[in-house]
């Protein structure tokens, strides 16, 4: 299994980007944010990879200030891998 995760350091602007999502008709999970993903508020936003690029639409139509990157997290056999994507 594989997704992605946006990942913030500010909770009301993870829960912001969420809404934008669901606003459009876009269902998302909110997730607890992995430690390997850094420094973050401690939830992010989980969305399928192909969803990208409405994600980045939405950084750049707000002015997100504490945007800290999105993470691909990848699950297999039990072990869990993340990896910082542009």
């Amino acid at each position: 299994m594989q997704f992605v995760i946006i990942v913030f350091s500010s909770r009301n602007e993870t829960l912001y980007m969420a809404n934008m999502f669901r606003s459009n008709g876009v269902m998302v999970q909110i997730v607890n944010t992995p430690k390997e993903a850094g420094q973050a508020c401690g939830i992010s936003v989980k969305i399928d990879e192909s969803l990208l690029p409405i994600a980045r639409n939405f950084l750049r139509s707000k002015p997100f200030r504490s945007f800290y990157g999105f993470f691909r997290v990848s699950q297999k056999n039990g072990c869990q891998s993340i990896e910082r994507i542009s």
